[in-house]
């Protein structure tokens, strides 16, 4: 994500930035004893949830999605208590890999059923970037009695220019999305990411003419 810092800059700050890195570009919580907001948005899926790293590996936290298929006329929405864990990580001089899990549970509300559900939602990712360079993976099983929305992606990006650690560092990124039941499209969407030390924003179009925008955001 930034530029990695060499002596004689110490070992502290390359620590440091590795722990914003990792964060900023993909993971889905921050370091310890740090918060977490995010966001994505777009008009067939909105969700937004928020975490709090206990250790370096574990955060909690409470999240909500809002479904939409693409004709408009199946609508879902799944209020969750959220379990990130950071499984595994290697770092190198200047590239860091990590794989996640991310698992939630809570009530599903839907406009063809009465009542509401239990839903869960496990789910893996992985991510290798570099100071130019990212790629990454997920995939997230969110199932009730007799309903299936797993969602499936894929990101690849590359950054414009290298930039000092304290400064915004725009990206190119591209991602293929699959929503299970909920459009028999595959939806594709190139969008610029301005990534700073503690947040990125991401604001995009996809193959279906609609506006997406994320962010992230650590306190």
């Amino acid at each position: 994500m930034k530029k990695f810092l060499t002596a004689p800059r110490t070992a502290l700050a390359a620590w440091l930035m590795a722990g914003v890195t990792a964060a900023v570009h993909a993971g889905p919580m921050g370091f310890r004893d740090s918060t977490m907001a995010m966001g994505d948005f777009s008009p067939n899926w909105r969700e937004a949830w928020v975490n709090h790293a206990l250790t370096a590996r574990d955060a909690f936290g409470v999240g909500g999605v809002a479904m939409r298929s693409d004709d408009g006329r199946l609508t879902r929405e799944f209020a969750e208590l959220t379990y990130t864990r950071l499984v595994h990580r290697v770092n190198g001089e200047h590239s860091q890999a990590n794989f996640w899990f991310v698992g939630g549970a809570g009530p599903l509300s839907g406009n063809d059923f009465a009542g509401s559900k239990t839903m869960l939602a496990p789910g893996v990712s992985a991510d290798y970037e570099t100071t130019r360079f990212y790629v990454s993976g997920s995939l997230r099983l969110y199932r009730a009695p007799g309903i299936n929305h797993d969602v499936a992606s894929v990101r690849t990006g590359f950054s414009f220019y290298e930039t000092d650690y304290d400064e915004v560092q725009p990206w190119l990124i591209l991602e293929a999305r699959r929503m299970r039941g909920l459009s028999e499209k595959t939806e594709i969407t190139p969008m610029l990411r301005f990534i700073h030390s503690r947040y990125f924003v991401e604001v995009g179009i996809n193959n279906m003419k609609q506006g997406r925008f994320n962010f992230m955001y650590i306190f």
